[in-house]
This record gives structure tokens, C-alpha cells and sequence, in this order.
């Protein structure tokens, strides 16, 4: 099972619930548009190789498309329709002006140039370039994308429409991005993290996590709840685990990252791997790498008392329905990982508006949002007991399906 299928039984299990009509519920699974295109690329050696690239756009009820570009070889159709509808949820629980879409390039960027890679960027943007826009369908980055990858995208549609800087986010901040873009997942996970605890507990001081991935979520998520107070007991990334139950250094583990691509070879900790990760003694499980990691085999295993889903999709159904039967709280990916999109709005509107925020204007806005979110989802899981996911998919659903019904569907 892939983000598609868990993003929609999801949906289709809230609008079940919520009794909405079968053709209503339908329009809400279904992407308005998928968008597939070859790109035949002449690699430096003067060979020639055709990649697919993908664009799906869910919803725009609510606002201009928005969502990320990947670059990997797993990237599809379905992997982009399911993403894409996970942010059309995430962007209703935020309560900010957009819908929801994904995309990409089926491509492996490491076995690429610097120059490959933006002459693909480039092509896919011609490619692409009417279906994307400032008011149309915003892309930003995703998995092996990044700033550089979005400025090259947003000087290639410029070329074709005109200086437009709104028309992507994550740029670099000296090429009309925002301040606190690069920390804003991690960060927005910590805040979440921290207000879930406020109410449940134990305290954030001294709380032990594992975080399975150490990329740019993972990695902030971890420096800022260390900074915080909370013990990160265990880590990994592709090339395995490290724990430690007294705490990692993770000042030390930053470093090493940073230096060598890799957590592999930081000596100390015990070496575990990924799965081990996710069944580490621990109060709070972060998933922050890829979807479906925790099966109902994981989840029957995991001794957290609190799953944060900072990756999108990570958890099954059927793997949802064993940890809420354990009693462990899960926050959703589509509230846990939201800051992400919620400062990419904000760069959207600086942009718009040819002006340039504060880091700690931004963040501070960035908390406040998350703190809304947060409140309004817990608030409706205590009055009408359901899990967090399902409250926070009551929201985003009727957000979503309250703006069909008043545009009207024509």
C-alpha cells in the first residue's frame, strides 16, 4: 500500500463518517488534473535518455494548487495523486489559501551532473509551464530537490512569463525566498510535539525520542527538541541506526552529518537498524523518512506512547487502527509535518507583495498558525472522542467541501 491508497482510505473512511453524499465524496478523492510528460535529456557524454515527469493537481477549492517536486526513481501517477491529496488536507488544516498537488521526475539525482540536472529542470518547466503559476499551482521542494532546483525553475517560467518569483517556493533566501523556510517541517514538529505533550505529557524535559530519518526534518526536528530539553535516544538514515538510551550528542551527530552526507561511522552509540528505530524504547516515535514504514507488525512492536508522523503517509491503516487499540496517540503527517507549507505560503505572499519578513516575524506567525491548528483539532477529538487523525481529517474535509459547495460545482 502506497500514499494513494492511504491518503484515500483515509479520506473515504471521514466522509463515511461524516455522511457525505457518494458523488461529493468522489470529487473530493479524485485530482481535477495528472499532468505526464517525457523529457528526453543529452547527458554530457552526448547520450540521449527520456525521463517521465509528473504533475497532479487535487483540489483548488481553496486556493492555487500547492505542493512539491520530487526527483526519484519511485516517483508516479499514483504516488503524485496520493501526495497531492494529502496536501489538499494539510493546507485546509492549516486554514491557508491553497488546494493541493505533487510532481516530479522519475529520475535518480545522484547518478546525474549539476549540469544534467538543471537542463532536466529546465525542460520539465518548459514542458509543464502553462498548468503552474502564481495563482494556478505553486510547486516546491520535495524529496532530492531543493533551493538551487527552484530557482532554476522559477528563471526558466520567468523567461517564458515574465519576472515571477511567486511562482514556486523554498528558493534561496537571496533569490526571493523566506527566512525560516530551510527549519520550518522541523520546526513545525517540534511546536506540535511540544503542545501534544503539554496535554498528555510527560514533559518535553527530559523526554526521550527516536526519530527515524535525519534528513532536513528529521535532522532540525531533533536539534531543536535537544535544544528544548527532550533526550534523542535514537536515529537513523539510509545507511542504519544509532542509539543510545542515556541520549545522543546530537550537536556531535549534526556535524557528522553534515560533513559526511551520512550518520554512518559517528562512533559511540550502538548501531540498530531502521526497524529497530521504530520499536526503540522510547515516550515519542518521529517517523521523518518515507510512507508505510509502520506496518501493523511495527506498530504491534512500538513502545512510544505517542507517534509523530513527520513523513507523509508513514503509517498504514491497518497499522493506525493496532496503535489506537495500544492507546498510542498518533498526530497525523497532515497536522505533525504542516509548517513546511504553512512558511512556503508565507514566502508566496512576501513575494507577492515585494517585501521580505523577519526570521522571527516568520516563525512567530509560523507558531501561531500551528498553535490554531493544533487547538482546533484537539478540541474536536475531545468533544467528539475521536483519534487526532480523525479530527484533523473532519477539519480539512469540511473546510475542502464546505468551499465546493460554495463556488458550486458548474
Amino acid at each position: 500500500m502506497h500514499a494513494n491508497e492511504i491518503a484515500n482510505h483515509f479520506v473515504a473512511r471521514t466522509t463515511r463518517m461524516l455522511g457525505v453524499s457518494a458523488g461529493t465524496a468522489s470529487m473530493l478523492l479524485e485530482p481535477r488534473r495528472e499532468v505526464k510528460v517525457h523529457l528526453t535529456l543529452e547527458r554530457d557524454n552526448g547520450d540521449l535518455q527520456t525521463f517521465t515527469g509528473y504533475r497532479v493537481q487535487h483540489s483548488n477549492a481553496r486556493g492555487p494548487y500547492k505542493g512539491g517536486l520530487r526527483y526519484h526513481p519511485s516517483v508516479n501517477i499514483d504516488e503524485a495523486a496520493g501526495l497531492a491529496s494529502l496536501m489538499t488536507w494539510k493546507t485546509a488544516i492549516a486554514d491557508i489559501p491553497f488546494g493541493g498537488g505533487k510532481g516530479g521526475i522519475d529520475c535518480d539525482p545522484a547518478t546525474l551532473s549539476e549540469r544534467e540536472l538543471e537542463r532536466l529542470t529546465r525542460k520539465f518547466v518548459q514542458q509543464i509551464h502553462e498548468c503552474i503559476g502564481p495563482y494556478v499551482d505553486v510547486p516546491a521542494p520535495d524529496v532530492n530537490t531543493n533551493a538551487t532546483i527552484m530557482a532554476w525553475l522559477m528563471d526558466e517560467y520567468s523567461k517564458l512569463h515574465g519576472f515571477t518569483p511567486a511562482v514556486v517556493t523554498g528558493k534561496p533566501v537571496d533569490l526571493f525566498g523566506s527566512l525560516g523556510r530551510e527549519q520550518a517541517t522541523g520546526k513545525g514538529v517540534q511546536v506540535i510535539t511540544e503542545l501534544l505533550l503539554q496535554k498528555i505529557g510527560p514533559p518535553l524535559q527530559g523526554c526521550r525520542l527516536a526519530v527515524q530519518g535525519f534528513g532536513n526534518v528529521g535532522s532540525f526536528a531533533c536539534s531543536l527538541l535537544h535544544e528544548r530539553g527532550a533526550k534523542i535516544v535514537a536515529v537513523s538514515d539510509v545507511t542504519g541506526g544509532l542509539y543510545d538510551p542515556n541520549g545522543l550528542p546530537v550537536p556531535e551527530l549534526l556535524r557528522h552529518a553534515r560533513a559526511h552526507r551520512s550518520i554512518a561511522g559517528f562512533a559511540g552509540p550502538k548501531s540498530i537498524s531502521n526497524e529497530e528505530v521504530l520499536t526503540a524504547a522510547c515516550d515519542v516515535l518521529v517517523p521523518a523518512a518515507l510512507d508505510a514504514v509502520i506496518t501493523p507488525e511495527i506498530a504491534g512492536a512500538v513502545r512510544a506512547s505517542v507517534v509523530v508522523e513527520a513523513a507523509n503517509a508513514p503509517t498504514l491503516p491497518a497499522a493506525d487502527e493496532v496503535l489506537e487499540k495500544r492507546g498510542i496517540v498518533v498526530v497525523p503527517d497532515v497536522l505533525a509535518n504542516c509548517g513546511g507549507v504553512v512558511v512556503s505560503y508565507f514566502e508566496w505572499v512576501q513575494n507577492l507583495q515585494q517585501l521580505r519578513w523577519s526570521e522571527p516575524q516568520v516563525l512567530a506567525e509560523l507558531e501561531q498558525k500551528l498553535q490554531s491548528a493544533f487547538s482546533r483539532i484537539w478540541d474536536l477529538s475531545q468533544d467528539k472522542h475521536v483519534s487526532l487523525r480523525t479530527a484533523a481529517y473532519i477539519v480539512g474535509i469540511g473546510r475542502v467541501a464546505k468551499a465546493v459547495a460554495m463556488r458550486g460545482v458548474h
